[in-house]
């Protein structure tokens, strides 16, 4: 219970990080200087003040300085960093030391790609290019298989994965532009798979893409029947790969099993 208590801070902390990558890198601004200052006010922010989920419980979600309403979105960000690197633990922890590191990583990049994603519809290069770099190195050698409790992922699945992640939303975005005569996939989603498949193997990619159209699929209809879009309105797809690339992290081995069993 006291690890999990302590995977659970470190990821709360790690959330309070990936605030700033959130709010920053988009605007191409420095994610290490100047410290947090309030949005509206401007005033940096205390360390009292920066203690991730409590200072916003304390304050009432307001800046001390001025009384503005401080968004929810910050502390949602750490509560869902923290308990994901609990999940994490839960789940590799009793049996890799290396990779829960690793995954920690990868889940705190799916939450900023989301939340940038939603808002911007723009996955930044800065993230996906290192993590396809860095999820072959380490997939190739150290990473766990997602589908296979027991053996690693290894050279072949993880350079396989990479190729299929890229190339077959590559693959995606040059039918659906010459279909629908414009942009049917953003390079970000061509590369952010390209990354999934390099630390989840070409399984990961293929159970990423299933869950992430199904869920997809069903928000962007849901929007257009509540909101009244158009069908054809760009939706960002990031959110929904990367809640298909936890779904695959997490559960793919009881997937895998379930579907042989099925069949």
């Amino acid at each position: 219970m006291t690890l999990y208590i302590i995977v659970f801070i470190f990821g709360a902390i790690i959330g309070s990080f990936l605030n700033v990558c959130i709010y920053r890198m988009p605007k191409g601004l420095s994610i290490v200087r100047p410290s947090s200052s309030c949005p509206s006010c401007g005033n940096p922010i205390r360390f009292y003040d920066n203690i991730p989920i409590i200072s916003y419980l304390f304050l009432g979600g307001r800046c001390r300085r001025c009384g503005a309403m401080i968004s929810l979105k910050y502390p949602a960000v750490e509560l869902l960093n923290a308990v994901l690197y609990m999940t994490v633990f839960q789940r590799f922890g009793a049996y890799f030391s290396w990779p829960v590191f690793v995954y920690f990583l990868f889940v705190s990049s799916l939450i900023v790609i989301t939340f940038i994603d939603f808002q911007y519809q723009i996955i930044p290069d800065s993230i996906t290019l290192p993590g396809i770099i860095i999820g072959l190195a380490l997939g190739s050698t150290i990473l766990p298989d997602p589908f296979n409790s027991t053996g690693l992922l290894g050279l072949k699945a993880s350079l396989t994965g990479v190729a299929l992640g890229g190339g077959l939303f590559y693959l995606i975005a040059v039918v659906g532009t010459a279909v629908f005569k414009k942009e049917a996939m953003g390079g970000g989603d061509i590369k952010m798979m390209a990354m999934v498949g390099g630390i989840l193997g070409w399984k990961g990619v293929l159970l990423t893409t299933f869950f992430g159209s199904l869920f997809g699929s069903i928000v962007g209809i849901a929007i257009i029947s509540i909101k009244g879009r158009e069908w054809g309105s760009k939706i960002p797809f990031g959110p929904y790969l990367a809640l298909g690339s936890l779904l695959s992290l997490f559960f793919g081995h009881k997937f895998l099993i379930w579907y042989l069993h099925a069949g």
